[in-house]
């Protein structure tokens, strides 16, 4: 057994994730995220990562495709009517108009390159919409979004894949964490809770100050 099937051993009674419940709800969520909805795909993701991190990590790429697509739609707003853009993603939970116009500074100087900072000072449906409104090449924003959605999604998953999963075997030394011997719906309770109180946290807490990005 390799050391990445040692790091991450599921018991028999998991079983995996028929891939029907996870390839097209991954697509999807990827795409609202990136258009329209507040809550990441990572929420998604790491719920397959209880069941299968391999699953799960393919689940990632499926949602990156989504999340490519609606990177598309919102370049394609931006590009032809940035006013009616920008009312729209003013209604978003958690975005402001603060946060609007200091994307829009980003992306005026650093042109596609702006997206990497995605999720540190804005969504990316954010920076999509004023790509195409500065004109920054198509291709070259999409092909930019790959590293820097495709990462922050496979970190996250394998983050919690461990947290919940993490059995190490070398020779007579097991290991494994205290999280694996809850039953499947203990850990499924546990990651909502998790999730829940991220989000109410992210929602109700008084945002950072933007100045310290207006680097």
């Amino acid at each position: 057994m390799n050391l990445v099937n040692s790091l991450f051993r599921f018991s028999a009674a998991d079983g995996g994730v028929p891939s029907w419940a996870w390839k097209w709800p991954a697509l999807a969520w990827g795409f609202a995220e990136a258009t329209f909805f507040f809550i990441v795909p990572d929420v998604f993701l790491t719920y397959i990562a209880l069941k299968d991190w391999r699953q799960a990590t393919r689940a990632c790429f499926w949602a990156l495709g989504g999340a490519l697509i609606g990177g598309a739609v919102m370049y394609a707003w931006g590009a032809l009517d940035m006013d009616s853009a920008e009312d729209f993603l003013e209604t978003v939970p958690a975005v402001n108009y603060d946060m609007l116009k200091l994307i829009e500074s980003q992306v005026e100087s650093d042109g596609s390159q702006a997206s990497l900072s995605g999720r540190v000072t804005g969504p990316y449906k954010i920076y999509g919409a004023y790509a195409g409104a500065a004109g920054v090449n198509l291709f070259t924003f999409l092909l930019i979004s790959i590293p820097a959605r495709l990462l922050v999604f496979l970190l996250t998953t394998w983050f919690f894949a461990a947290v919940f999963n993490f059995h190490f075997v070398y020779r007579s030394f097991d290991f494994q964490s205290p999280l694996k011997k809850l039953s499947p719906r203990g850990r499924m309770i546990l990651l909502s809770v998790l999730w829940i109180a991220f989000y109410s946290w992210y929602f109700t807490v008084e945002p950072l100050p933007l100045e310290r990005f207006r680097q």
